[in-house]
Order: structure tokens, then sequence, then C-alpha cells
């Protein structure tokens, strides 16, 4: 979808009309002919057609997870960049190690450390353009078309998006209030293994998944992992939030008691700059090697320039004093949407009500689809994503994700009030 069709709420279109006008768009060429069978899975991003639209002034923006920069010391962040360019820019400007800089390996396993890895060695750290890349190479190292992926449903829109293109046949696997549920789990492998299904990982957000902000309750956690290990399926855990929990108190990764069985992926997108593109995998020792050539394929060598700075705020700034302000900020956010939710919805809606991360799930009736719903919300003055991204089916969605974490409470107050009436008559019409 391009900013032009964007223009009006009324240009919105359903994926399968978008999919029909940009084919017609490259139909006539000869290049048509030499686009592979992958090709056809590369699609646009529900979330980026929405990213898009929210920039339109006037609009509240529900609809991104961004972090909240404005809270950062970016005055200090400019001289640092300058002054590794004067003093470094031989070494920051010019190519750099494939597995990234040693220096910033270290200090991950420190940042790893503090949301509870506590035996993670910098040899089996890879560098990565942030946990999307994480997840590419992960997919692209083990998955053949028509493998089998596990994630939890809701998930991520940007891991859907990686194995539709590497053509992984997708199986949601339900949550509740506490995450993903074991004996569910368990019987969804066991079927698929028994139509001879070759199951290779399970993908998964265990901390404030994005979009629902479940967190997969504690006394689960060493289940779900059990249950991977003992039909050798991998779990890639996906923890960007992991450090935002409100209180203070990180739960523990998956990966901490099972360093051979979880391929971990971090982020500093969530607690540092998305625009810098860094973030990194933590491999099994058994499984780096390969990891890190699959990696090296892709960018040949992460960022150098992009890696320093990030070294410099994790060495000369308080980058654990930095999170501490970002748990205040989305906490005051998050219950500010809780509130105006509770305040302004119509019956019939219910929403999950996370501790921590950047999204709330709301839930409307059966029946009501919230795709059609963005053209109207968004004429009613707010975005939000609807539901249907986050999930591998085709079927219509009775589900939207709010973020709070890049809006000032007002503004969340605002967009709510702005959202009410826009459900309210979609539930009427039931």
């Amino acid at each position: 979808m391009t900013h032009e069709t964007l223009d009006s709420a009324a240009e919105l279109l359903p994926a399968e009309a978008i999919d029909a006008i940009e084919r017609a768009a490259t139909s006539a060429h000869r290049h048509e002919g030499l686009f592979s069978e992958r090709a056809a899975n590369i699609k646009q991003s529900a979330v980026r057609d929405v990213f898009d639209i929210s920039l339109r002034p006037g609009l509240v923006s529900l609809a991104g997870g961004s972090p909240y920069l404005e809270s950062l010391p970016l005055d200090r962040l400019a001289q640092t960049a300058a002054d590794i360019i004067a003093n470094e820019g031989l070494s920051a400007l010019q190519y750099g190690n494939g597995q990234g800089t040693l220096e910033l390996r270290e200090q991950i396993c420190q940042v790893m450390a503090a949301e509870g890895i506590t035996d993670a060695s910098p040899a089996n750290v890879v560098i990565t353009a942030g946990s999307q890349s994480a997840q590419d190479i992960a997919t692209k190292l083990f998955c053949n078309p028509g493998d089998v992926v596990l994630v939890e449903t809701p998930t991520y829109v940007g891991a859907l998006n990686t194995f539709e293109a590497y053509q992984v046949q997708v199986e949601p696997v339900e949550m509740d209030d506490d995450g993903l549920v074991p004996n569910l789990l368990e019987e969804r492998i066991a079927a698929l293994q028994a139509e001879g299904k070759n199951v290779k990982f399970l993908y998964t957000i265990p901390s404030f998944n994005n979009p629902s902000g479940i967190t997969l309750a504690e006394d689960r956690r060493q289940s779900i992992v059990d249950i991977c290990s003992a039909a050798n399926i991998l779990v890639l855990e996906d923890n960007p939030y992991g450090l935002l929990k409100f209180d203070g108190q990180p739960l523990t990764p998956l990966r901490a008691a099972n360093p051979d069985d979880v391929i971990y992926m971090g982020s500093f997108s969530k607690i540092f700059a998305p625009g810098l593109r860094i973030g990194w995998a933590l491999v099994p020792e058994h499984l780096q090697r390969r990891y890190y050539l699959a990696a090296e394929a892709v960018t040949l060598c992460p960022p150098s320039l992009n890696q320093m700075l990030v070294s410099a705020y994790l060495r000369d700034y308080d980058w654990l004093g930095q999170i501490q302000t970002y748990r205040g900020l989305y906490e005051e956010r998050c219950q500010a949407m809780l509130a105006a939710l509770e305040e302004h919805m119509p019956e019939g809606l219910t929403w999950t009500r996370p501790d921590g991360g950047f999204f709330v799930w709301v839930t409307l009736p059966e029946g009501v689809d919230t795709y059609p719903l963005l053209a109207k919300a968004i004429d009613a003055g707010v975005v939000f994503i609807p539901g249907a991204a986050f999930t591998p089916s085709d079927e219509p969605s009775n589900k939207l994700r709010l973020a709070f974490s890049a809006v000032p409470p007002e503004a969340i107050i605002e967009g709510v009030r702005r959202l009410a009436p826009v459900l309210r008559e979609a539930i009427d019409a039931l």
C-alpha cells in the first residue's frame, strides 16, 4: 500500500484487494516471471501501513509500539556520537567484525544478567540488525519450505511476515491470561508430528507479548521449554520488553536455565533507540557457528558506528536509571489507557491489563470485524492496529491493539474517547 492510497480513510482496502492491485501493477512487466515463489509471500506489513497513516497531523496514534525517546539525553548523545567520529572515526566508519564488537557483546552479557541470564558468554552472542534480523536468520537457518513454526496467538506481525517469506507453515497455539497453555502446546505438537510434520521451533514473546501485553506465568516457563525439548523443537525467545516490567522485577527468561534449547533474542530498540537497529541473539554454543555465518551472509558486519554508540551509552550513561525512567513513564501511560477504557468503552468489551511493555489488547463481541473499523476510527481522529494483523489466519478478527508507550496520558485519554463511539456503533450493528 502506497502513501497515495492512504491519503483518505475511504481508500483503505482489504488485504486481498491490496494484493490484487500490487499484482496488477507488476503482472504486465516482463520481469514478473523472474520472481521466486518466495516473493509472493513478501507483503507489506499492516502495521507499516497504519504507521504511515498515523503520521498525519491531528490524529491520535494508539498504533505504533515506539519508545518515548524524548526522555533520552539527546544533546549529550549527540556529543558522544561526534566524539566517536572525531576520535575513532577510522574504526567507526570502517567494516567491522561480522559477529559484532567484543566490547558490545560483553556489555550485552551484562544487560542479560540484569534480566536473569547470568551464564552468557560473549562468544555465543551475535549482533544483529534488531531482533527482526535475528528472527530472519533463525528461520533461514532452520526452516525448509513446508516446515512448521509454532507461535502463540496473537503474535508479532513482523515475525509472521518473516515466516511467510520463508514459506513455512505457521501453527498458532492458544494463550490464556497466563500466556501459552502447556497442555495445548503439547497437544498441538503431538498432532502435527502424527501428521508427519517437521516442527522446527516455537517462537514466543513470553514477557508482555506483542500485541496482547500478556506475560507467560513463571510457573509455566520451564514446562514450555521441557515440552519443546522432549519433541526436539527449539525455542526462539524474543524478549525486547523484558526489562520494562513496571515494578522493576523482570521475570526470568526461558533461556536462563536452558542454554542448549533456547535461542534468545534481545534488542536495544525498546530500551534505548530503535533507529540504531542493534539487537542480538544469544545462541546455544553448538549452534553458534552456523548462526553467525548465516548472519554474516546477510549483513557482512553490523554497523560499527552504531555499535560504538550503544557501547558508549552502556559504559558512560546511567542506562539502568533510564530504564527505570521508562518503567515509570510507561506505567503511568498504561494506567491512563486502562482508566480511559473503563470510562469510555461500551459494554461487551474486554481488555488485557499488562504489568509491563507497550500494549493493551481489546476484544469486541463475536461478529465484529475490527479491520473495516479502522477507516471509521481515522475519520474520528484516532488510529489503532486491527487484530487480524497478528495471526496467521485469514479470518476476520474481533480484536485490536492499542499502544500507550509513545503517547502522553492526556492524548491517550482523548484517543480512547474518540475510538469509543466507533466501537459502540459496530456493536450496536450486530
